[in-house]
This record gives C-alpha cells, sequence and structure tokens, in this order.
C-alpha cells in the first residue's frame, strides 16, 4: 500500500534579525507534503500560514485535516513551522530562562513577528522556487500574515487563501478588545443555554478554589481567573463538547476536584506547548500607535458581567492578562520581558492600507459570521480596502472550518479566487 502522503523535510538558515543579516542565525523548518503519485511532477507550491501566533504547522497523519488533501490534489504543500515553534528554533520556557536579563528577552521576541515571519517565507521561496511566486492559506493568524506579506512582497505570490482571518487594519489593542468581550459572553451564554448544569458546576468549582489551595500537577494554584481561561476552546466547532465533557468529569462522588479535571486543566491553560501565543498575542496589534499596555486586562474593567462575583460566572476566551506570567509554570520566564513589550512604543506596522488599496494578488477569504475569535466586522471592513479582494461570509462553520470541512472551505476559496464561483 502506498503510504498518503510523500514528505521532504527542509530546515533553512535564517537571520534573526533581517535588517542585519550579518548578527545572529536561528533555524527555521518546513515539511514538504505531496501526493506521492505525483511526486515526480512540476506542481504549484502552496504554503500553510498557521494560525496562532505560537502555533507549529500540522503534522501529516491519517488525521490530517480535510485541506490537506484537497490541496494535494493540484499542488505541493509546503508546512512551515514559523520561526520560534516547532522545530524553529523553538521559543520555550527553558530557552527563556537562558537569557541574562528581560530587557536581553524581549529585544529578542521582538522578532518573532509578521514581518520577520514574511521574511523568512520570502527567503524560503527564493531557495525552492526561485523567481516563481507561491500560493498561500492562512488560517487565523495565517490570514494576518497573509495581509503582512501582500504589504511587503506581493511580488512572490499567486493567489491567497485566508480562513478566518482577515485582520483590522489599523485597528489597536484596544479596538481589539472592545469587540471580543461581548463576542465571548454571548458565547459563554450560548454553552450555557446547551448545558444549562455546567453553570452551577462551574460556580461550585470557583467556590472549591476560594476555599482552599487547590495545585494542579505541575504544583501551580489553580485559581478562578485560571479556571475561566477554559473558555478559550468555546470558539471552535467542537469547543463545547469538549468543555462539557471536561466538566462532566470534574467532580468527584464527594464533592472534590478529581485528578482527571486537575491534568486536563493544567494541560489546557499551561502553554508549555505554545508560550509565544500569550507573548506574543498583543504584539499583532502594536503598529506605533503607542503601547498595548496589556489591553485585554484594562478592557475587563469596562464589562462589570465578567466580574468573578457575577452571575453567571463567565469564562474568558482569546484573552492574555499579566498575572499569566506570574502564576503559570511555562510563562513565567517571559513575565518582565512581557511587561517591556507590553510598554514598547516603537513597533513597525505591520500592513500597508496604500499598497494593499492597489493589489492585484487574488484574494479570497472566508469570514465566518459568528467567529469568536476575529471580529467579522473588523474582516468585511478589511476586505473593502485591500484590492482583489473576494469575500465569502458563512455562519456553517466556526474558526475551525477549514480544518473540519474536509476540502470544502479551500475547494471554494480557489474557486473564488480563480473567478469560478
Amino acid at each position: 500500500m502506498n503510504p498518503a502522503y510523500a514528505t521532504a523535510d527542509h530546515t533553512f538558515t535564517v537571520p534573526l534579525d533581517h535588517s542585519a543579516p550579518d548578527g545572529p542565525d536561528i533555524q527555521v523548518f518546513a515539511r514538504e507534503v505531496v501526493d506521492p503519485a505525483r511526486a515526480d511532477e512540476r506542481l504549484p507550491w502552496l504554503l500553510y500560514l498557521q494560525g496562532g501566533p505560537g502555533g507549529k504547522s500540522p503534522r501529516p497523519s491519517a488525521g490530517s485535516p480535510g485541506w490537506l488533501d484537497q490541496a494535494l490534489k493540484t499542488h505541493r504543500v509546503l508546512l512551515l513551522d514559523q520561526r520560534g515553534t516547532g522545530r524553529s528554533t523553538p521559543v520555550t520556557a527553558r530557552a527563556a530562562a537562558r537569557f541574562a536579563s528581560p530587557a536581553q528577552l524581549a529585544d529578542h521576541l521582538g522578532h518573532f513577528r509578521a514581518d520577520a515571519i514574511v521574511a523568512d517565507a520570502e527567503l524560503i521561496r527564493r531557495q525552492l522556487c526561485g523567481d516563481e511566486p507561491w500560493e498561500t492559506l492562512g488560517q487565523s493568524y495565517g490570514g494576518f500574515l497573509t495581509l503582512t506579506y501582500l504589504s511587503r512582497a506581493p511580488e512572490g505570490l499567486r493567489a491567497c487563501y485566508v480562513t478566518g482571518g482577515l485582520p483590522g487594519l489599523t485597528a489597536t489593542a484596544d479596538d481589539v478588545y472592545a469587540r471580543t468581550y461581548p463576542r465571548v459572553r454571548d458565547r459563554v451564554l450560548d454553552f450555557y443555554a446547551r448545558y444549562p448544569d455546567d453553570a452551577p458546576r462551574l460556580r461550585k468549582i470557583s467556590d472549591l478554589l476560594a476555599a482552599a489551595e487547590i495545585r494542579l500537577p505541575d504544583g501551580d494554584r489553580l485559581t478562578t481567573r485560571r479556571l475561566r481561561t477554559l473558555g478559550l476552546a468555546l470558539g471552535m466547532g467542537d469547543g463545547f463538547e469538549r468543555l462539557h465533557w471536561l466538566l462532566d468529569e470534574s467532580l468527584s462522588p464527594d464533592g472534590e476536584l478529581t485528578d482527571t479535571f486537575l491534568h486536563q486543566v493544567m494541560n489546557l491553560t499551561g502553554f508549555t506547548d505554545n508560550p509565544l501565543f500569550a507573548v506574543m498575542q498583543e504584539t499583532l496589534y502594536g503598529q506605533g500607535a503607542g503601547p498595548t499596555g496589556w489591553a485585554a486586562s484594562r478592557a475587563l474593567a469596562d464589562f462589570s458581567e465578567f466580574a468573578e462575583e457575577a452571575d453567571p460566572l463567565l469564562l474568558t476566551g482569546e484573552m492574555i492578562y499579566p498575572w499569566m506570567f506570574r502564576e503559570i509554570r511555562g510563562l513565567r520566564p517571559f513575565a518582565d520581558a512581557a511587561d517591556l513589550l507590553a510598554r514598547r512604543t516603537d513597533w513597525p506596522p505591520l500592513y500597508d492600507p496604500h499598497r494593499l488599496a492597489a493589489n492585484q494578488v487574488p484574494l479570497a477569504a472566508v469570514v465566518y459570521h459568528d467567529d469568536m475569535y476575529v471580529d467579522a466586522g473588523l474582516s468585511l471592513r478589511t476586505a473593502r480596502e485591500v484590492g482583489a479582494t473576494r469575500v465569502w461570509v458563512t455562519n456553517e462553520w466556526e474558526h475551525d472550518g477549514v480544518h473540519v470541512s474536509g476540502g470544502r472551505v479551500l475547494a471554494r476559496l480557489m474557486d473564488l479566487a480563480a473567478g469560478r464561483a
């Protein structure tokens, strides 16, 4: 039996700082994937830009997302581990602890935004494809990367597909979180409507955490505010069910928290595999308009329904708070550097609105109407501001639609970009 995929691993040496190519280098890893029956053919390349920030590319297997099989019908796919993730000189808690000072670590982390990732991609494209442009598929944060790519190096792109990831071109962190909290509130209330017993169960767990010091298996104390971060899952297609079944096994017959529950909470909220998600989250919105200043934390005060004593207890979503870097083991080495990043004022712009308005590279994007993570209103505004853009708005899927729809989402985006739909 032939394997489902033919793969080849690639490792590229790139400058940590592309503006200083003679400085330190890092390694960037990518995996080439092709249909074994077409491995010897000259096929167009499709670069996959993973969501995140801080997420490595998927590993091809029997459980690979359906979009991959769809893409391999016509393309050779490159699964990129963005710098700092997976096998690309990973930024981990252990690596962060080696820096001599928070300032040195913060300076290092400043080279892990979209502009650097796009510069890596262009270096890789030239090595693999020469002058030939390639296509991109950007999921979530991968869509943010796509617009940076179109702003900085559109000559490298033949067509772009974006799923749940058109950012506001000028939206600040404050703009983003003012829109995010109401969407998260509505999603949590929908969850409680589907599983009404889970609201009192979460309150019961919160009461237990307030009454006694309960530790996770790694020694971290579990608090209500850390418990509430489980709401991050609710924006995915199976998020309601995953959270419900986690809570279903949370309490033992004698009313104590189970070891199973504590172990899963540790894994789900520990950022062990992707600390860059927390560290870089608000830097996505830093574009020279002042410091991001822990915008999610500041915005929380504007929504009284999110108070811990409010009823029902509302979970939080894709928000990062400064307390996380003191209370979560995997983030502690980043704490002081994260504070410095939050105060930084000189972030360079990631998008060029004038260049995007004149864009001629076909861009096809799906906007999920009920997306909990990326505001549909901002996405649609961006679609109007970027040339050669065609948008498909749907409520058929949640934020992970491209992964769970088989090949349907990618197939339609390819048709849109080609003018076939």
